[in-house]
């Protein structure tokens, strides 16, 4: 089964779906789906965290990781945010966002340590640690964002432009779904 390629699709799927799907057809989400906004604003990033990170360690130091992050993450998160548009149309949702939280960190911070690793990053593990933090968050936010609309490729999408502009909203609708989720709950128990 091919599944749908809009977020926004009013097909839903389940998780062994998306997960079935990605098994057998890896190329699809790697060259068919690749996500170019989440490669673009995850580079730009991360980058940040690691030249923030190894600040310490000198410029020199600080510069190499930003660039060898930077490169690893253009190329690399663009096919996890095409997996995270699947994993954006799956249902149950707390299943789909669980499995996303663990099954692509997973990879990405193993292939990102061994990177670093290898080139010689002074600060490794706080920096992947940092990364790692806001792998967390901005997955759940991505998920969010792409079941909003936002931060999705093909069918569907919106301009870079249109995305940007909507971080504020989402951001605190975001922040704001657990309280609301917590206040719903504690109300229908009164009731």
């Amino acid at each position: 089964m091919a599944l749908p390629t809009s977020s926004v699709s009013s097909v839903s799927v389940s998780v062994s779906e998306v997960l079935s799907d990605l098994v057998r057809r890896p190329w699809y989400y790697l060259f068919d789906c690749w996500n170019w906004k989440a490669a673009l604003f995850s580079a730009s990033i991360r980058c940040v965290i690691f030249f923030t990170v190894n600040l310490t360690s000198g410029w020199e130091a600080a510069s190499g990781a930003a660039l060898v992050e930077f490169a690893y993450r253009l190329c690399a998160a663009g096919y996890y945010g095409a997996v995270t548009q699947a994993f954006s149309r799956a249902r149950p949702v707390l299943v789909a966002n669980l499995t996303a939280l663990l099954v692509l960190p997973l990879f990405q911070h193993a292939i990102e340590f061994g990177i670093h690793w290898m080139r010689g990053t002074p600060r490794l593990a706080t920096a992947v640690g940092v990364s790692m933090c806001f792998t967390f968050v901005s997955t759940l936010f991505n998920l969010y964002s792409m079941r909003r609309g936002a931060l999705i490729v093909g069918v569907g999408s919106k301009s870079v432009w249109e995305d940007i502009m909507s971080f504020p909203v989402l951001a605190w609708d975001f922040a704001m779904s657990a309280p609301r989720a917590i206040w719903r709950q504690a109300t229908a128990i009164q009731d």
